[in-house]
């Protein structure tokens, strides 16, 4: 047997090295992609009655698994292919920047997944959907939070694997050394909005379709990022706010505690306005429309001027939205009606002349 495989040796000597070595790299890859596609079968078979995220996660990693298949094949062909000290190293060094990178792939898809899944339990398209909006910015935060972590320990994971340029590694991972503090410097502002995301997604100032007042635009928060938040104002502009504004500056939040809002009207009229046949018109106003929520249709006497008083109506819709569509409702309806029944209840301007002054500038009857 000893001499078969002597006489073989030598019979292939004449093979340059090279096409052996590739030949050997190339069965291993062929070996460990059949291998990958029975265990993979295996997998789908064994979660076909298990929960979804773990059947989605099993579909959706196909091809990472399969590059950590074919890059385990390669590595454990380099052992027997005939490569140089040199080469082989080169080889293994690039297939363990490739399985790193791998691996934070899969981490990626499954906190995708799980972040997918999870949200599939609430509906931002309803009514009252104030636990939603609060597991929907929950969720795209730290999923943004958790992506940039996964690049960062990947990045430095691979720097630490080239001697090189080890010490860059360690110190982006560890946040320690001469480089990692002109990083540290040089990355403050997104340092600074990634803290910020951190901690708004466990306060919860603002969540996603919040009604806000940011820099005195009203809008809608339409986006959350780990670095900004898109605010679409009502005319359909988008106002670009750093997630640090929300931190250290003040803003008003609509719909903190729920969607509901009292719209709020004011109108002037004259003291002699009937202010029992406006609470009749102003409730029967609200109870025609869609839009009112049915618990608030105040109307209330606030302030006196000179020549008016100041009337303020306050209407309860349950968004935002509607409790603007609804007191431009009131407004319209409203002054129809004064202007239809009661003309003398809209303000007016009051002249006084006391004796006979200026009726000399009046023209003669005669």
């Amino acid at each position: 047997m000893a001499n078969v495989l002597a006489s073989i040796e030598g019979s292939l000597r004449w093979i340059p090295s090279w096409f052996v070595s590739l030949m050997v790299l190339f069965l291993a890859g062929l070996v460990a992609l059949v291998l990958h596609r029975y265990l993979f079968s295996f997998a789908q078979r064994a979660v076909a009655e298990k929960g979804l995220f773990w059947r989605s996660l099993i579909s959706r990693t196909k091809w990472p698994t399969r590059m950590v298949f074919i890059i385990i094949g390669l590595t454990l062909g380099t052992r027997i292919a005939p490569l140089g000290f040199g080469q082989a190293g080169f080889v293994r060094q690039l297939l363990l920047v490739c399985f790193i990178v791998t691996i934070a792939w899969i981490a990626q898809s499954a906190l995708h997944i799980w972040s997918i899944i999870y949200m599939r339990r609430f509906k931002l398209e309803a009514e009252d959907n104030l636990l939603a909006r609060k597991h929907a910015t929950q969720s795209k935060i730290l999923l943004r939070v958790a992506d940039i972590l996964i690049l960062i320990i990947a990045i430095s994971a691979v720097l630490m694997t080239i001697e090189e340029v080890r010490q860059y590694g360690v110190s982006l991972l560890a946040s320690a050394g001469a480089a990692g503090i002109i990083v540290g410097l040089a990355l403050q502002p997104v340092l600074k909005n990634l803290l910020a995301g951190i901690q708004l997604a466990i306060t919860q100032p603002i969540r996603i379709d919040d009604a806000l007042i940011v820099e005195g635009e009203w809008g809608n928060v339409e986006e959350i990022t780990s670095t900004y938040v898109v605010l679409r104002i009502w005319d359909m502009r988008r106002l670009i706010v750093p997630l640090s504004y929300f931190i250290e500056q003040p803003f008003q939040n609509w719909t903190r505690e729920g969607s509901a809002l009292l719209g709020t009207v004011i109108i002037f009229l004259d003291y002699r306005a009937p202010l029992d046949a406006i609470r009749g018109k102003v409730e029967e106003i609200a109870k025609a429309s869609p839009l009112w929520n049915g618990e608030v249709a105040h109307v209330q006497v606030t302030d006196l001027k000179a020549d008016s008083m100041e009337i303020r109506i306050l209407v309860s819709a349950n968004n935002s939205g509607k409790a603007f569509d609804l007191r431009c409702e009131v407004r319209e309806k409203l002054i129809d009606f004064l202007q239809r029944e009661h003309a003398y209840a809209l303000p007016v301007r009051r002249l006084e002349q006391s004796g006979t002054q200026g009726l000399s500038q009046l023209p003669s009857a005669g």
